[in-house]
């Protein structure tokens, strides 16, 4: 009964918050993220913090809907031209991002100590450099919808945001593993490795399976789109639920899912996209980034406020660079250097999600909540700020 209250107070203040950004001319996100901080425990206290740790079925079915709608925009005859452009700019810049931000911060932790002892300044390091590769596809997605902007420019940021994500899952994946293998007695690391092989091999069999299922289901009810929204987005759930259920990676399974949709079928998840767009968008948005923003404790901030304003800064540097140097290797226009990475600043979700993983598993109690609260420190500045970065350069990218 209370978690559907404020579920329905969520709604209504959102719907009002939405006509303030409207009138302010604010992007909705940011007017969202907003209205989720002053609401949640942390500042005003409406929406306590019970209401949070139990609202994980909520941030699963919109990070998964998010995933599948970022790789539905990688359709082959879009970006045929441009893909080796386009992973040629992922793996610099997500790679760059993880070297810098691993190595500025690990001499931090190494000058000014922190408490951690030199196998945990590594660890800490490492998985800190894997998660400022991430890139918020929410924000980002969310910014495109509401500029009704479809250009090249556009498509090609979707295409390095999906596979940008992709890598970060790779690379945090093969951190947890090494360091969780150092914190383990028995076990040897190149063995605990080589099981990444097999799990990122059979995340793609299950998001893509997932995909030829419902693209099945979405033909023998051609004729009724209803039907073929509702499997479509059941189908979508069970491919996350199952992932995670299989101890696979959700998200990327997810994004696999999106992307063989868009490429094996032709008019019919065309149309359930469109429904999407039409009546869940504005849902998912305003539902993940105001329960987004109820996690910022702003006296954590104030405590550690080199460490979340380290964060920030290596990881724009990171990703501007990466993707100018990225640029310049693939040969890409003027318009992807000067202004991708800045189009890459927004950092939510995954980067949250991962975080939150931390906490579960074992050997990480004493980085856990260190990690989560810098991540959540600085998702708020990097969801403030990146709209408006993302936003002037999809306008200053012409078409």
């Amino acid at each position: 009964m209370q978690e559907l209250f404020y579920v329905g107070l969520i709604f209504v203040l959102g719907a009002f918050m939405k006509w303030v950004s409207y009138k302010f001319k604010l992007l909705n996100v940011v007017g969202y993220l907003i209205l989720g901080f002053f609401i949640g425990p942390h500042m005003l206290d409406i929406v306590p913090q019970s209401f949070i740790d139990n609202s994980h079925i909520i941030v699963d079915i919109s990070l998964s809907l998010i995933a599948v709608l970022v790789g539905a925009n990688l359709k082959y005859e879009v970006l045929w031209s441009v893909w080796k452009q386009i992973a040629v700019i992922s793996v610099f810049e997500a790679l760059f991002t993880f070297v810098l931000m691993g190595s500025v911060l690990y001499s931090m932790f190494h000058l000014f100590d922190f408490g951690l002892s030199p196998h945990y300044r590594l660890a800490v390091s490492l998985l800190f450099g894997a998660l400022a590769s991430a890139t918020a596809p929410a924000t980002i997605l969310a910014v495109i919808h509401e500029l009704k902007i479809k250009s090249r420019f556009s498509a090609f940021l979707l295409g390095v945001v999906a596979m940008d994500n992709a890598i970060t899952l790779v690379l945090f994946s093969f951190v947890l593993i090494v360091a969780g293998a150092n914190f383990e007695t028995t076990g040897h690391i190149f063995d605990q490795c080589v099981r990444i092989v097999p799990t990122l091999f059979f995340t793609l069999v299950v998001g893509t399976v997932g995909a030829v299922i419902s693209e099945g289901i979405d033909r023998v009810f051609r004729n009724h789109r209803s039907i073929k929204t509702t499997s479509t987005l059941g189908m979508i759930f069970i491919v996350y639920s199952l992932s995670e259920y299989l101890g696979l990676e959700p998200l990327l399974a997810s994004l696999a899912m999106g992307i063989a949709l868009s490429n094996i079928s032709t008019r019919d998840f065309y149309l359930v996209k469109r429904e999407f767009d039409f009546h869940l968008k504005d849902i998912i948005f305003m539902l993940f980034f105001t329960l987004s923003a109820m996690h910022l404790d702003i006296r954590f901030v104030l405590s550690m406020p080199m460490v979340v304003l380290t964060y920030i800064i290596v990881r724009f540097v990171g990703k501007v660079s990466g993707v100018w140097i990225g640029a310049r290797v693939s040969h890409s226009s003027k318009t992807v250097q000067k202004y991708l990475g800045l189009a890459l600043f927004p950092q939510a979700g995954i980067a949250i999600g991962l975080a939150l993983s931390l906490q579960e598993q074992a050997g990480f109690g004493i980085m856990a909540p260190l990690m989560l609260n810098v991540i959540i420190a600085t998702t708020m500045v990097h969801e403030l700020l990146g709209p408006f970065l993302t936003k002037y350069a999809l306008e200053r990218s012409g078409k």
